[in-house]
């Protein structure tokens, strides 16, 4: 929880277009997830105040399930690993045009060990559609309490038509092989959304908790109704009338108070490619 506090990132985006917001998710992800890594590595003195794990570091291991350990690792060429947990470590952009974590959530929960966990990190830009990523507080559950509660949810909440029954994987143990096949399936499933996490209400309220969070000091779902309005309108006359209401809007949420900060760099730039003024 203390990670927004020490997040550092050497990445730095600049000459991006209001229009192609949506597309850092899929390009930086990854990134991000490497960074925070080497942050909980950079955090040790608040993880580990008494040294216990002096010979421990969080390690990355893509396309393996858990992404990344906190392990001892032992030298030679046959090296293994003393494990003390694994995190399944998603980032999650939050002004993506889902206006919500898309990831999809497969393990099953013979895969989790009991002190694993996943976590789903969100950030944003510093400067809305340039600067250095800014991370806000993880949302952390249990891997496996997820996992289960992804099962219960497309079996009994879901009230779907069809076939709910899920096919789970035998002969599982924690920290598997890359080669492992590790994941629940449901049986019928024509949407593709089993293991979305997000449409399953675990993260429900966490979700809107974060979209309520300052970017540039403009709440965070204004930001996405923004560029959403120029992803479906080219019309200047729509888009000149969807951006004042969205200012009435963010003037009234505010109690009245001038919702002139809403008229940053970004939305200078954006009024002048659009002859908005």
């Amino acid at each position: 929880m203390a990670l927004p506090g020490y997040f550092r990132s050497e990445t730095s985006i600049t000459g991006l277009h209001a229009t192609d917001i949506f597309t850092l998710g899929a390009t930086l992800g990854a990134t991000i997830e490497d960074q925070v890594v080497s942050t909980l590595n950079a955090m040790r003195a608040v993880w580990d105040p008494d040294e216990k794990y002096a010979l421990f570091r969080f390690i990355r291991q893509p396309q393996t399930f858990p992404d990344v350990l906190l392990a001892r690792r032992t030298l030679g060429e046959s090296a293994t690993a003393e494990i003390a947990f694994g995190i399944e470590l998603k980032s999650w952009y939050l002004l993506a045009k889902e206006a919500e974590p898309s990831f999809r959530y497969l393990a099953t929960a013979r895969a989790c060990a009991d002190l694993d966990l996943l976590v789903i990190v969100p950030w944003f830009l510093s400067n809305v559609i340039s600067g250095s990523p800014v991370v806000l507080e993880p949302y952390i559950e249990s891997s496996q309490y997820a996992a289960l509660y992804r099962n219960f949810f497309w079996s009994h909440v879901r009230q779907a038509k069809g076939d709910a029954s899920i096919v789970v994987p035998k002969d599982i143990q924690p920290y598997p092989k890359k080669s492992d096949n590790i994941s629940d399936h449901a049986t019928q499933d024509t949407g593709k959304n089993f293991g979305r996490i997000a449409r399953t209400g675990l993260i429900e309220s966490y979700v809107e908790r974060m979209k309520r969070e300052l970017v540039a000091g403009i709440e965070a779902r204004y930001w996405l109704q923004f560029f959403k309005m120029f992803q479906e309108h080219d019309d200047p006359g729509k888009i000149a009338a969807v951006f004042k209401r969205l200012e009435k809007e963010i003037g009234a949420d505010s109690g009245g108070r001038d919702a002139s900060s809403f008229g940053l760099s970004l939305l200078d730039a954006v009024r002048q490619q659009f002859s908005l003024d």
